[in-house]
């Protein structure tokens, strides 16, 4: 866990991810323009923070490299819901993890939780995201 890979960024694809500010982030719009005769061509990357939410962009040459994240997508079942976090459990090595309810589940998923179900989880940079309730959409 907590891993990352090298990306050249002329590679890079909206809906990927980066890591920025050392923040996993989820790629929204990548720019490239020429400079002119002289110089590499630069790419701007815009991405939105996987557990914060956030608007960041970079401005890199697109033959320089980027981290990117790798991300574990896993299953769990909610044992537990305290005010501020939820107890869950993965459902293969029945490892059992505290995900705090702030940067750890969206809102709309947060008023769906009930101990008992099965939720997917992400995990990344040695943190945990609770990303969908499993059983829905599929």
């Amino acid at each position: 866990m907590g891993d990352k890979t090298k990306v050249q960024v002329s590679k890079l694809k909206p809906g990927r991810y980066i890591i920025i500010d050392d923040e996993p982030c989820r790629i929204v719009n990548i720019t490239v323009s020429s400079p002119g005769k002289h110089g590499s061509a630069k790419a701007r990357i815009e991405a939105v923070g996987i557990f914060d939410g956030k608007v960041r962009s970079i401005v890199k040459p697109t033959s320089a490299e980027v981290d990117v994240p790798i991300i574990d997508k896993k299953t769990a079942q909610v044992i537990a819901i305290t005010p501020d976090t939820v107890q869950i459990m993965d459902m293969e090595t029945y490892e059992m993890f505290e995900v705090p309810l702030d940067t750890g589940v969206d809102e709309e998923i947060r008023d769906k939780l009930k101990e008992g179900i099965n939720v997917e989880y992400w995990e990344t940079l040695g943190r945990i995201k609770i990303m969908r309730i499993k059983g829905e959409g599929e």
